[in-house]
């Protein structure tokens, strides 16, 4: 299981982005956050042409499946949403991992009970 943002484990930054300058700019080792792909697709492609590792929220399946063809690194979901893709995901080998956000520690164990890739805690997200 994947888990980002705990203090006890190393783990990448996810910084929002709202431009190509805006993802020009960011720090070479955070993990760049998209908006929904209804707002950013050109960002995504952009990303995806450019090597860039990056997030986008989703929460419908077909917006997961235009995300892993985009290339995305993470889809960052709502626990129900990422239980209707996760399988999906898996069927299909999606190189994108399914994150859901959390706030507390405590949710871990049901996500993980779930066979969801990981969990993206807030704090993680600047």
């Amino acid at each position: 299981m994947i888990v980002i943002g705990h203090p006890w484990i190393e783990s990448p930054k996810f910084c929002k982005v709202f431009s190509e300058e805006d993802i020009k700019e960011s720090v070479p080792d955070t993990i760049v956050l998209l908006e929904p792909l209804a707002d950013s697709h050109k960002l995504a492609a952009y990303c995806q042409k450019n090597d860039i590792a990056y997030a986008v929220p989703v929460n419908k399946l077909k917006e997961a499946i235009f995300a892993n063809a985009l290339g995305a690194s993470y889809i960052i979901c709502e626990e129900d949403d990422a239980m209707m893709i996760q399988p999906i995901a898996q069927e299909y080998l999606f190189d994108t991992r399914i994150l859901v956000l959390i706030h507390e520690e405590k949710e871990m164990t049901k996500i993980a009970r779930s066979l969801i890739d990981g969990v993206i805690f807030a704090e993680a997200i600047i």
